[in-house]
């Protein structure tokens, strides 16, 4: 469980996250099945189920040919999926090691992607160019505690008339005690400025454990990632919320096809990811 809240620096936060992050590069590369990305399987799980989602607001219903940035890339895998969905993309990560391993799985593919080091809250003053697609896909924002500054770097990196998409844990889901033998809420689902602080040595994803074990996020309603966006200067085309998470939130989930719910008779109760289509004005 999660400390209720504490005041912390960004700076010592993204140092321990960081950490945390670095050590989840192996584990991940094992969970997320990088070798199984082949040419019988050329796209990973949440590319294929985001690309149903974006088709409908893309020129031509397809990311290709289209110059895309993907926020908060990690190891690579969604990255190079979109590539191979014939994409010219930018991947960006906080992570070294995650850049590294991400940028092995493009060359044993045989994909060109490019690979940016930086903070995604600094991401338009590293990042060269901009993009008809901004991309960021899944259990990312929590770990921001600025989504004013995260959504102003999204509407930067937009050509006019280009479009952003999130597919995400909702807040709803991350108030859920997640070891309860019921729902039950647990954590704040408004943000006051402070972090949850957590001590944990598992992932999401994975049996492996971490030496970096303290980790820190900060909570978003639903509300405010919408009106950030809307202050950045987006336009919101569509917002959905769904009934499954593409990870096991809670040991009490069951499969789902590739994605993860809760119990049949809880399934309506709450949701559990969201999705937003927004888009920078031509004008």
């Amino acid at each position: 469980m999660a400390d209720d809240g504490v005041d912390i620096e960004w700076e010592s936060a993204r140092a321990a996250n960081l950490a945390n992050w670095e050590d989840r590069v192996p584990l991940h590369e094992v969970a997320y099945g990088v070798d199984g990305l082949d040419d019988s399987s050329p796209l990973s799980s949440v590319v294929r189920t985001d690309l149903l989602a974006l088709e409908p607001f893309l020129p031509g219903g397809s990311v290709s040919a289209l110059d895309v940035c993907h926020l908060q890339c990690h190891i690579g895998t969604d990255t190079v999926s979109l590539a191979r969905a014939g994409a010219r993309v930018t991947g960006v990560d906080f992570s070294s090691g995650a850049l590294t391993s991400a940028a092995a799985l493009a060359r044993r593919l045989g994909v060109d992607v490019t690979w940016v080091e930086t903070d995604v809250l600094d991401a338009r003053a590293a990042v060269t160019g901009d993009f008809d697609l901004v991309y960021t896909s899944i259990g990312t924002i929590t770990w921001l505690p600025d989504l004013e500054r995260w959504a102003a770097q999204v509407a930067a990196l937009l050509r006019r008339g280009g479009t952003f998409y999130i597919r995400d844990g909702h807040p709803a889901l991350y108030s859920i005690d997640e070891n309860a033998d019921h729902l039950r809420v647990r954590y704040a689902y408004f943000g006051d400025g402070r972090a949850q602080e957590w001590n944990d040595a598992s992932t999401y994803a994975g049996d492996g454990t971490v030496a970096h074990t303290r980790t820190y996020e900060w909570p978003h309603p639903i509300s405010e990632i919408v009106n950030s966006l809307i202050g950045a200067g987006l336009q919101i085309l569509r917002l959905d919320e769904h009934a499954t998470v593409p990870w096991r939130f809670s040991p009490r989930m069951v499969e789902v096809g590739d994605d993860f719910a809760w119990p049949e008779g809880e399934r309506r109760l709450l949701p559990c990811s969201f999705t937003i289509v927004a888009r920078r004005p031509l004008g």
